[in-house]
């Protein structure tokens, strides 16, 4: 994952350096160091051609690795800037502890702190099961599917898209068909129904984004997205959920904290 960008140091007597074509590492180290903070525009092929002697080709290269790693991104005609965005650090396994969602709190709390998160293009429905997911779930070809499809948006920056599948006969009726699924989320709901979750898997794979993961998650060319499909489980075993997420691989951190 990249790393955030260093907190903009105070003003040196130095001068600036630019971003140093020759080795993308250097190039990376100038923001780290501070030298240039997040939001900070980047020196342009041109002036990195002026002050480096470099042809066109170098000056492009530095700055699309630095884009690859998402350090950097660019704005359609203003230029390449260092990310403001800080990634989130996603603990994979606090959130899914019981006394998260079991006292009403929304997993995400355990993520995001006072960060300002907003989940926009929600819709439920009921759909035949994907043969892959009618598998997973031990469905019949007749049984459908309750699909829950949502946008996570963090400090304005779109970050994941997610899609729920649940067996129709389990959550029908229940919160768990509605935008809102009330305090604890759809854990707290599958709890209430009998349902309740005890275990959790989580295959996790990466890719290069499509156009339409692309526009929905504003993804700057070149970063690639993280899938991570996630399993719930109830008692015996049962499948109760799977949820299929595309994240933006530059904001996020993936953390795993756990005994040996």
């Amino acid at each position: 994952m990249a790393p955030a960008a260093a907190p903009r140091c105070p003003a040196a007597a130095r001068p600036r350096a630019s971003p140093c074509p020759r080795s993308t590492g250097g190039s990376a180290e100038a923001i780290r160091s501070g030298e240039y903070g997040p939001g900070d525009r980047l020196p342009g092929e041109n002036d990195l051609m002026a002050t480096h002697g470099v042809a066109r080709m170098t000056a492009r290269q530095a700055l699309s690795v630095l884009k690859d790693e998402g350090i950097a991104e660019s704005r359609k005609g203003a230029g390449v800037f260092v990310r403001s965005f800080r990634p989130l650090r996603r603990r994979g396994i606090q959130r899914l502890a019981q006394e998260q969602w079991g006292s009403g709190r929304s997993i995400w709390s355990a993520d995001i702190e006072n960060r300002a998160l907003v989940v926009d293009q929600v819709t439920v429905s009921e759909e035949a099961a994907p043969e892959h997911i009618g598998q997973v779930l031990d469905l019949s070809d007749e049984d459908t599917v309750c699909v829950r499809r949502r946008r996570f948006v963090l400090d304005g920056k779109p970050v994941l898209l997610a899609t729920s599948y649940l067996p129709t006969s389990m959550v029908a009726g229940s919160a768990i068909t509605q935008a809102d699924t009330g305090p604890g989320g759809t854990y707290a709901r599958l709890a209430e129904l009998g349902y309740r979750p005890v275990h959790f898997r989580e295959a996790i794979r990466s890719r290069m984004p499509t156009k339409h993961e692309s526009g929905q998650l504003s993804i700057s060319a070149g970063t690639p997205v993280i899938l991570i499909c996630r399993t719930a489980f109830a008692d015996e075993g049962r499948p109760v959920e799977i949820n299929e997420m595309t994240i933006d691989a530059a904001s996020y951190i993936l953390e795993y904290d756990f005994d040996a």
